[in-house]
């Protein structure tokens, strides 16, 4: 599991920065000694702006101090662009000082407000650039995008090359937080021209270390070491802590990914030092969720030569380090309200309580782990305006059918009453008490049918005995994930009312072929859907029923597919995956019931769904010993599963 790990890369700030300057306390001194000799005009503003920016990476809370008395006095002097400036130092050093968001994104609007309104061009490409990085580091990146277009746009009217270089490394940055790794090196590299073209070391730097972090993504460890030890050495030759910092940590990555634990927990403590020296809270809870996850690797390796070395081959006592490493990082980003980076932590930690045993402590934290991850990316956060959409349609469609169900209702009440009305005496009593109990019974058998749409039978009627329901444990059970390919591409080329009228049909008859199987649908989650065979009920026939159902269910998109293509339509194509393994199953929440999952055997089986191809069926290791029996089955080879590290596929076809 190496999912806690969260990697930092470097972004470029924009803030008025030199090469040529002095940099960190030696330029504070100076500046410092400058301002005892001031005036208070505006000259003064400029003198304590740039020193409020340039304690951000040493002191931001001295940093604010001096730009909220740039901003007081820019205010005296009604200096709209001093008032601007001083708002974006005190916002970048909330940002990138105390990674306090909130704050940063008012006093950064603030600015952008007064540098429009005196139509100054080069201030407000910056300020859109640090909003950018904000709304990065708050895993918002439809809105970064947003704010550094924005940015470029203006930098490439005003033939700013400093800007237009930090931008475009920016952009890169976002992309490969979406991993799409090749445009994310277009940019970056593109940006790295530039500032080698104006000499940029800052610049250089910085997109030496993002370039590292990229093909470490991409698995090319020689070229991520290379890249980031080269900008390693630029930022010592700089003095700038906190990129030595940052490329310290990502060095330790590159090293827990090729198992090289001990050099990976040096790298790692060399940067929290640093992180902790400059009170940088991100740098700081990053390192230690760092920590965290590569102790979990340590304890789950099965060559045991790390834990033997580190821990005298005690499993509980590394596992015991990683939850106390990720405890700390969860505490921290809580505070900063770093949504992705709680979410990666809290299935590291899930994870390490159940390899503790602690299954019901493991079961919450799982909880909180996909309660984060749908709120930051529901599947994919680049299907997040699509999905909105989707939900508005679908929140429509179901208030129309509500209204029309209590016009019914009012008809039927009317035509009861009247009928009601024109009888007498005992009938009318008879009438009634018929009635009440026919219309009881009819609501209980809703009730009743609308519970067995949203719960198993099994786990309804307990509900129903007892007002509870225990989540359970089971051995072995098989998982299935479907997604559309490029689901992403086709929502923006059509209507989001047919997208909804085609995603219904195609789940529709999902559901009614799940149903012959005897196989639990467990939920949808924007374009994906997820089912179980073997639960709440055993059998020993999971496995081969739920390659049997994937086997309708893509002949089913094939043919939906011709249908679509001779009416002149966009058609979906479906990836599909399944795994077999141990799941937890139960209950989440004590409103709006929803049965589901946990355990890394759903973790696994959407991996499999992510390495199959349009039109196949791709099976794991574990699936193909309960099925090859039965099916034509075609091994793939190993081949690496995202946090997972090499796993045994196959292709599943019809004997």
């Amino acid at each position: 599991m190496k999912k806690a790990l969260l990697f930092l890369l470097e972004m470029t700030w924009l803030i008025n920065s030199s090469p040529a300057q002095k940099s960190g306390q030696d330029r504070i001194d100076s500046l410092l000694s400058v301002l005892q000799t001031s005036e208070g005009d505006t000259n003064q503003v400029n003198l304590l702006s740039d020193i409020s920016f340039t304690y951000y990476s040493i002191d931001p809370d001295e940093g604010i101090k001096y730009g909220k008395q740039a901003l007081d006095l820019a205010e005296k002097l009604n200096w709209k662009k001093g008032i601007a400036d001083a708002n974006r130092v005190i916002g970048v050093n909330y940002c990138y000082g105390k990674s306090e968001y909130q704050s940063a994104e008012e006093y950064l609007l603030k600015a952008l407000n007064f540098y429009e309104e005196v139509k100054n061009k080069p201030g407000m490409a910056k300020v859109l650039s640090n909003l950018g990085v904000a709304h990065w580091y708050q895993s918002d990146f439809p809105k970064a995008l947003d704010y550094y277009f924005k940015a470029l746009k203006i930098d490439e009217q005003q033939g700013n090359k400093n800007g237009m270089a930090g931008t475009l490394a920016n952009i890169g940055i976002v992309y490969n937080s979406q991993g799409d790794y090749q445009k994310a090196l277009q940019y970056m590299l593109k940006g790295n021209a530039m500032d080698e073209s104006l000499g940029n070391k800052p610049g250089i730097a910085s997109n030496l270390g993002n370039i590292g972090e990229v093909y470490r993504r991409l698995r090319d460890y020689d070229k991520a070491l290379e890249y980031d030890s080269a900008a390693l050495h630029l930022y010592r030759e700089l003095g700038y802590k906190v990129g030595i910092a940052r490329n310290l940590g990502n060095i330790g990555a590159v090293y827990t990914e090729q198992k090289r634990y001990e050099k990976a927990l040096e790298y790692y403590h060399q940067a929290l030092q640093i992180s902790r020296e400059l009170g940088l809270s991100v740098g700081i809870a990053m390192n230690l969720g760092n920590l965290g996850a590569t102790h979990l690797s340590i304890a789950d390796d099965s060559n045991r030569a790390a834990l033997n070395k580190l821990f005298g081959g005690n499993k509980t006592t590394a596992l015991q380090k990683a939850k106390e490493y990720i405890d700390s990082a969860i505490s921290i980003f809580s505070e900063i309200g770093d949504l992705s980076a709680l979410s990666n932590n809290y299935e590291g930690l899930s994870e390490i309580q159940s390899l503790l045993g602690d299954h019901q402590a493991a079961l919450e934290s799982y909880k909180n782990y996909c309660k984060l991850k749908d709120s930051v990316f529901n599947m994919e956060r680049d299907k997040k305006l699509t999905e909105t959409a989707l939900q508005y349609e679908f929140d429509k469609k179901e208030a129309a059918a509500k209204a029309e169900q209590e016009k019914k209702d009012i008809r039927q009440n009317n035509i009861r009453n009247f009928i009601a009305a024109g009888l007498a005496g005992s009938l009318i009593f008879l009438l009634i008490v018929y009635r009440q109990r026919f219309k009881i019974g009819k609501e209980k058998q809703k009730s009743d049918q609308l519970l067995l749409n949203i719960l198993p039978e099994e786990v309804a009627e307990e509900l129903k005995a007892s007002g509870r329901a225990q989540a359970k444990s089971f051995t072995m059970v098989t998982v299935m994930f479907t997604d559309f390919k490029d689901f992403t591409n086709i929502s923006e080329k059509v209507s989001a009312e047919l997208l909804v009228d085609e995603i219904n049909y195609c789940f529709s008859a999902f559901d009614h072929i799940i149903q012959r199987y005897r196989i639990e649908k467990i939920k949808t989650i924007g374009d994906a859907y997820l089912c179980a065979a073997g639960l709440p009920v055993s059998n020993y026939t999971h496995a081969v029923d739920m390659v049997n159902a994937a086997f309708e269910i893509r002949d089913f998109i094939e043919r939906r597919k011709k249908e679509k293509e001779a009416k002149g339509e966009i058609p979906f194509e479906l990836r599909i995956g399944i795994h077999t393994g141990p799941v937890v199953a139960g209950i989440v929440g004590v409103k709006k019931y929803a049965y589901d999952i946990w355990g890394d055997t759903v973790n696994l089986a959407a991996r499999m769904e992510q390495n199959s191809e349009a039109g196949k069926i791709n099976i794991s290791g574990t699936t193909y010993e309960l099925v090859k029996e039965k099916f034509q089955c075609t091994h793939r080879g190993k081949i690496e599963a995202k946090h997972k590290g090499m796993v045994d596929m196959y292709f599943v076809e019809p004997a």
